[in-house]
């Protein structure tokens, strides 16, 4: 495929409607084409030394076909005309090879995006992060580590530095025998810097710690020195780390450990999850869920936002989803088929890769920012744990058991002073929810799922 320029969007969804269209053709009752073209630039450096450079351009086509409630779906990067035809046909063909499903079927006309309607502008799409040359990325990376580096004398090492660069288009399209159902295009860029610093503790064990930045536009990054210095303040401060005697304490989690929470709650809200009775939240829509001080939603139409779309995987429009209020929580994220097998409607949350069929995901996951400072998270704590690392996966969605390994400090009177590590924090995630009891002020955006500090009353901590 020849090189695909930052005004092809409407060439894409040209393309997709027209293999749609081919579908239909051959005898699909309805079909569904994504195509997508991107290209990625990635380098890393390594004590100041170029280590690597990775440039790609990808493209690629995925269909999927509903014949008599039988589906199929597949997908191919040969884009020329007899390719496509010999693709089309197949697929259609394998379809009679699946078991029939009555809910195998495109969303209602009704509930789509209707076709033509002007796609809403999310401004994703940076031309300068677009244009980024290897050069300058090797720049921005040998600056980030140089930063580390230098930060102290006591960071001997760096596990290296990257920057990437990423732009990609998508155009999506759906077809039934009446005709176009929807037809849709996006496009948008992305940029990330990072680090990981290394240094000696005691017993030759080795302490390192990593930072990075991210954003859409490139002015948006946070500058090289700030994103070193503070991957080296952070290897820095775990030298000395310690072990806990097992207690139950007070725990704050900062707003990278208190992500991973809301991570793990996304898995258990997804529809896919309740119809398949694999969550520990079935049957508990209008009840108290968490502390009254959360408010959790999906929002993906966020300017900018990491994870903002104006349409769904399915075509359907993008809409701000209220999952927990106030404790209580509000509903599920659906997508076309989930939402059947519950009875309900989609409510715009399918995502969809060129390789695989429409799924449940989250756009840009949000708890909402409370009023309390980090500073205020800890004062009171006369003894007790705050959290800046998780390790492993220890999560029983259908019980909500929760154990994860993790590292932080020890919080004494306020104050965060040892360090500690190998420890092990447990809570049942219903309870773990209900007990926070503060959140913090310090909402943190450089991902798709975004999360203050948060102040868990008690949780119990395996150590030595």
């Amino acid at each position: 495929m020849p090189h695909v320029s930052i005004d092809k969007q409407s060439e894409l969804r040209a393309l997709a409607e027209r293999v749609a269209e081919l579908a239909i053709d051959d005898g699909a009752d309805a079909a569904e084409v994504i195509v997508g073209a991107g290209q990625s630039l990635s380098v890393k450096v390594r004590q100041g030394q170029k280590e690597l450079l990775h440039e790609s351009e990808s493209h690629g086509l995925g269909l999927r076909v509903f014949v008599s409630h039988r589906s199929a779906v597949c997908h191919t990067s040969d884009l020329s005309e007899a390719a496509l035809r010999r693709f089309v046909h197949e697929t259609v063909e394998l379809s009679g090879l699946s078991e029939p499903d009555e809910l195998n079927e495109l969303p209602e006309r009704s509930e789509l995006v209707f076709p033509g309607q002007p796609s809403l502008d999310l401004d994703l799409w940076d031309e300068q992060t677009a244009r980024l040359s290897a050069p300058e990325l090797f720049d921005l990376a040998r600056r980030t580590e140089a930063a580390s580096l230098g930060y102290s004398t006591k960071i001997t090492n760096s596990d290296g530095a990257g920057c990437d660069r990423n732009a990609g288009h998508m155009a999506l399209a759906l077809y039934d025998k009446a005709g176009l159902a929807f037809s849709g295009a996006s496009r948008g860029t992305y940029c990330s810097l990072s680090v990981e610093a290394l240094c000696d503790d005691e017993g030759g064990k080795k302490r390192n710690a990593s930072y990075w930045s991210a954003h859409r536009f490139f002015q948006r990054l946070a500058s090289p020195e700030s994103v070193g210095i503070e991957a080296a303040r952070r290897a820095l401060s775990k030298l000395g780390a310690q072990k806990l005697a097992t207690a139950e304490l007070p725990v704050v989690f900062d707003p990278d450990a208190s992500r991973a929470l809301l991570r793990t709650l996304a898995g258990v809200i997804s529809g896919g999850a309740i119809y398949r009775k694999s969550s520990y939240l079935c049957g508990r829509e209008g009840t108290l869920v968490a502390s009254p001080l959360l408010t959790i939603s999906d929002e993906p139409l966020l300017p900018r936002g990491p994870g903002s779309r104006a349409f769904d995987g399915e075509g359907l429009p993008a809409r701000r989803n209220l999952i927990v209020e106030d404790g209580v929580l509000r509903g599920f994220l659906l997508d076309t088929y989930s939402a059947r097998k519950l009875g309900r409607r989609s409510n715009g949350c399918a995502g969809r890769s060129v390789g695989g069929s429409p799924h449940v995901t989250t756009s840009n996951l949000i708890l909402r920012a409370g009023t309390s400072s980090p500073q205020a998270l800890l004062d009171g704590i006369e003894r007790g744990l705050f959290v800046t690392d998780m390790m492993g996966f220890g999560f029983n969605a259908v019980t909500g058991d929760f154990s994860r390994g993790a590292a932080g400090f020890l919080i004494e009177n306020g104050q965060l002073t040892t360090p500690v590590s190998e420890i092990t924090i447990s809570a049942n995630f219903d309870e773990l929810l209900k007990r926070i009891d503060a959140v913090g002020n310090d909402l943190d955006d450089r991902s798709s799922t975004m999360s203050p500090s948060l102040r868990i009353s008690r949780m119990t901590i395996a150590g030595h």
